[in-house]
């Protein structure tokens, strides 16, 4: 690995000595174990701890595939999926790998003992298989994580619509919290140069995410003057959501936890934030078993307060059953609830009265096709949308990471050095990026 990551450092390694390297028989990566599923039995979601039961270690390279890359792994970013994973809720992602292990013998790498993991990466192409002509070995790149077959034709207009659709790095191996990953070549997207490696990789699976959700026509299909309620609006999703609210012409109504939160939506430039800790709303009672519709009502107001009187024309939802109520209360008539994640629980629960006789819409969203995640990228390249990393670990400190994550101890995307020895490194572009330092390192140390 070594040579690999000299090269890289370089910085003007030809293409040609890039495809002359030696690849290694194996690679350092963070994994779960299959026969380790049980090990948090009995145990409350709150107290499953990621440092247990993520393990970074060496594994075999995987074969390269037709229509695959190997990539070079300088960084990547922790997501609620690694969480997931390292806890084994609300399923384990050994089901995930068996079931495309069945689908073909190319597949069937993916059905290990061992699962690695990690949904973003920012690094150089290191090999293509057979068909790839679009990405040369020494290509910088950064990857979204979806995963296709396309070879139905219900992906053929969306390719989200893929009935062999899966998240790389969750729903399949190999992912990109390693020292080298496999990805589809369709995964694949330019680096921003005005990034270091760990910025660039962090937006990837939440910035994709967002922008779909709320931009995409297949999501909210926002427009110039909307109002959109953005829950959590400083966390991974959230502030990709409000810098696209903001970048749309929308108006977005930023729900915190803090002051602190509350801040960060105001130095991107949000004028309407809900303090939800500081202002007390309690949508359930202390068993969690009714909601209540007065507190519904008082959000509602507070709102229209704050709106100067409109309600909300699209509300970005992902924390779920503990919000969703008030989310379907809120909506203007018409208006449209987008979803995705419940991280707060995934049974909803909503008065229909609300939605059925107001003409609202609830649309799912989940992550975003290539079309969709380019854009998403090419906006970041552009300086139009900004990372949202707060701190760096190392691979070594992956468990702590994801721990992080868990108990909601971070701001923005929390990213993991992978070759890369330190933070810094590979701008390309240094006069773009000092255009935008402010935004770049606005959630950092928060």
């Amino acid at each position: 690995m070594q040579q690999i990551l000299d090269a890289i450092l370089a910085g003007d390694t030809p293409a040609e000595d890039f495809a002359a390297l030696p690849l290694p028989e194996s690679y350092r990566a963070v994994t779960v174990h299959k026969d380790e599923v049980d090990m948090f039995e009995g145990v409350p979601t709150k107290d499953k701890d990621p440092r247990r039961s993520l393990h970074v270690e060496d594994v075999p390279l995987p074969e390269l595939g037709p229509g695959e890359a190997y990539v070079a792994v300088m960084a990547s970013a922790i997501n609620y999926n690694t969480v997931w994973t390292s806890i084994f809720e609300p399923v384990s992602t050994f089901g995930f790998l068996e079931r495309y292990g069945r689908l073909s013998p190319l597949a069937a790498r993916h059905d290990l003992p061992y699962h690695v993991v990690g949904s973003d990466l920012s690094g150089v192409v290191l090999k293509t298989g057979p068909g790839v002509h679009s990405w040369q070995p020494g290509t910088e790149v950064v990857a979204h994580c979806l995963s296709v077959e396309l070879e139905h034709p219900d992906g053929h207009n969306d390719t989200m619509l893929d009935p062999e659709q899966r998240i790389w790095g969750f729903e399949t191996n190999f992912g990109g919290l390693a020292h080298i990953a496999l990805v589809k070549a369709n995964q694949l997207m330019p680096k921003p140069a005005h990034l270091t490696w760990e910025e660039a990789a962090s937006p990837g699976l939440v910035n994709c995410t967002a922008y779909r959700q709320l931009v995409s026509k297949n999501g909210g299909d926002m427009k110039q003057g909307d109002n959109v309620l953005i829950w959590g609006a400083s966390g991974g999703l959230g502030g990709f959501a409000t810098q696209y609210a903001l970048n749309g012409g929308a108006t977005p109504v930023c729900v915190v936890s803090s002051d602190d939160k509350a801040d960060i939506c105001r130095s991107m430039g949000a004028e309407l934030i809900i303090n939800r800790s500081e202002e007390g709303y309690r949508f359930w009672n202390d068993e969690g078993t009714q909601q209540n519709p007065r507190e519904w009502k008082r959000f509602g107001a507070r709102i229209r307060e704050l709106t100067g009187g409109e309600d909300i024309d699209i509300v970005f939802e992902h924390p779920g059953r503990e919000t969703f109520g008030a989310s379907v209360y809120v909506t203007r008539k018409g208006g449209t609830i987008t979803t995705c994640a419940s991280t707060s629980g995934y049974m909803h629960e909503y008065d229909n009265r609300y939605l059925w006789m107001n003409l609202k819409r609830i649309i799912s969203s989940h992550f975003a096709n290539y079309r969709e995640s380019w854009e998403a990228n090419r906006l970041i390249a552009k300086g139009r949308i900004h990372p949202t990393l707060s701190r760096t670990y190392g691979l070594d400190e992956v468990g702590q990471a994801a721990l992080d994550v868990h108990r909601n101890a971070h701001q923005g995307k929390v990213g993991v050095l992978c070759l890369a020895p330190e933070e810094g490194l590979g701008v390309r572009n240094p006069e773009m990026r000092e255009q935008h330092l402010t935004e770049i390192n606005r959630f950092r140390g928060v």
